[in-house]
């Protein structure tokens, strides 16, 4: 049985489901003037309704006619998984602990006991649907914002991201080398993924090979692959990472770190696109596109013959430099946010928040490792730090020790001080150190304080200080 009691198009529309006649009726009496209600006697019905409407609360009497709680707790986990931000209510006669954690676990943000008020569960409505509404609207305005301050996975709003982004936007369409350029830590294999995610390619395979991580007598056989007996333990043919990226893209990282030996054949592979399997004697014809990234000054490695410059020029078509997180103004408090989420919701943990001054202090911070060390060290808050908000004292030593902001709150505690008092605490220390300096000699301690003598004078007596 359904029954839809409407006042107004606006309202929130909210389902009572119960088989209890008189709690159907209170709840029509004390709710239908300021929502939308659709009374239902049965829990199907709720999540039939719930498929055809945008539904914002559901009020559920949780009592079954068997005294058993689990189809109800099932059902709430149902409600809850198709609609995170739907406000769930519960009615029932009676409720014991365990009951009640399963049912919060579940999904249910309140429940009412019998004689159930209803004034109580309008208060409670009202107020849980404004919340909701505000936290809708907030993730709707933080969406927005990311829109506009990101591109792929790389978030910045600064103006050092931006000229990225501009240059992502003009060469993910195509199909030249590109090479990206930074700091480690800044997220260049984020750029090679927003690349490939904004390309023709986006739907191919994507093969990331990190050189530097990869030993000088394997890289060979991981690249290019081997036939069966090539080598001792070759007990059947692989395909390497550069056959496998057929139709996509490769990204070979930290590119630098590649010895003349496989540059040259890498070079061989790039100008003919195709690659020979190591005990192969058939070239393969691979199309892919390819992306490299480094940290390191490859043309001084060119000059010191460390790098093939035939190779550099091949690799280096179009260049993206990747600024460091100390040059992008502006950034670190979007980066702090969205870690505080995503590790917050990745944990199932309540959502943090971080206090205006800890943050300033992360902003003063030159960030050696970069994004990658903001992002460790925002996740070890959000698991460390007991708490809803993250405060100075949670910040790490070292951070403090180097950042400027640090001797702010050292200057200045929580509490606030007394300005006139510390500024006579001050006044008093330097005068007793220059009389110790001076043997008590009011004169020449005046002299080196560069102060008249009469006025040494008069704050030895407002302080009392005698020789």
């Amino acid at each position: 049985m359904s029954i839809d009691v409407s006042f107004g198009s606006a309202a929130a529309r909210v389902a009572v489901m119960t088989t209890d006649e008189s709690v159907m009726l209170a709840a029509q009496e004390s709710l239908a003037s300021d929502f939308h209600i659709t009374l239902l006697d049965a829990a199907e019905g709720v999540l039939a309704l719930q498929n055809e409407v945008p539904l914002e609360a559901v009020i559920l009497d949780l009592d079954t006619p068997d005294g058993s709680a689990e189809p109800m707790v099932e059902l709430v986990g149902q409600l809850r998984a198709r609609d995170e931000d739907l406000v769930l209510i519960g009615l029932i006669q009676s409720l014991t602990k365990v009951w009640r954690r399963k049912f919060l676990a579940a999904g249910i943000a309140q429940c009412f006991t019998a004689p159930v008020e209803f004034a109580e569960v309008q208060g409670f409505l009202q107020s849980a649907l404004e919340q909701r509404r505000r936290e809708i609207d907030g993730r709707k305005v933080r969406e927005e914002a990311m829109s506009r301050y990101s591109f792929g996975e790389l978030i910045g709003g600064s103006e050092a991201m931006h000229r990225v982004y501009d240059a992502l936007s003009r060469v993910a369409n195509g199909n030249t080398t590109v090479m990206i350029r930074g700091e480690s830590g800044t997220g260049k294999e984020l750029v090679a993924r927003a690349i490939v995610a904004n390309s023709p390619r986006s739907e191919q395979p994507f093969i990331s090979v990190n050189c530097a991580a990869l030993p000088e007598t394997l890289i060979e056989s991981e690249l290019f692959g081997h036939e069966k007996g090539a080598f001792t333990g070759a007990h059947q043919s692989r395909a390497g990472h550069i056959e496998m990226a057929h139709g996509g893209t490769l990204f070979l990282d930290e590119i630098g770190t590649v010895g003349l030996a496989l540059q040259s054949k890498l070079l061989r592979v790039l100008e003919q696109h195709a690659v020979q399997r190591l005990g192969g004697k058939v070239p393969r014809k691979i199309d892919f596109r390819l992306i490299t990234a480094t940290n390191e000054d490859l043309e001084q490695a060119v000059h010191a013959g460390k790098f093939r410059e035939d190779l550099y020029y091949r690799i280096n078509v179009i260049p993206i430099v990747l600024p460091p997180l100390r040059e992008r103004e502006g950034d670190i408090a979007l980066l702090v946010d969205h870690f505080l989420r995503f590790y917050c919701a990745a944990n199932s943990l309540p959502a943090k928040t971080i206090d205006t001054e800890a943050l300033e202090v992360l902003e003063d911070y030159h960030w050696p490792g970069n994004v990658r060390e903001l992002e460790n060290l925002m996740q070890r808050l959000v698991l460390m730090v007991p708490g809803s908000n993250i405060a100075v004292k949670h910040l790490p030593q070292g951070i403090l020790y180097t950042s400027s902001a640090k001797q702010e709150s050292l200057l200045i505690p929580e509490e606030g001080l007394s300005f006139d008092e510390e500024m006579a605490r001050i006044e008093v220390a330097y005068l007793q150190a220059a009389l110790r300096r001076t043997g008590g000699k009011k004169t020449a301690a005046a002299a080196l304080l560069r102060m008249d003598g009469q006025k040494m004078k008069y704050l030895c007596r407002k302080y009392g200080l005698r020789n």
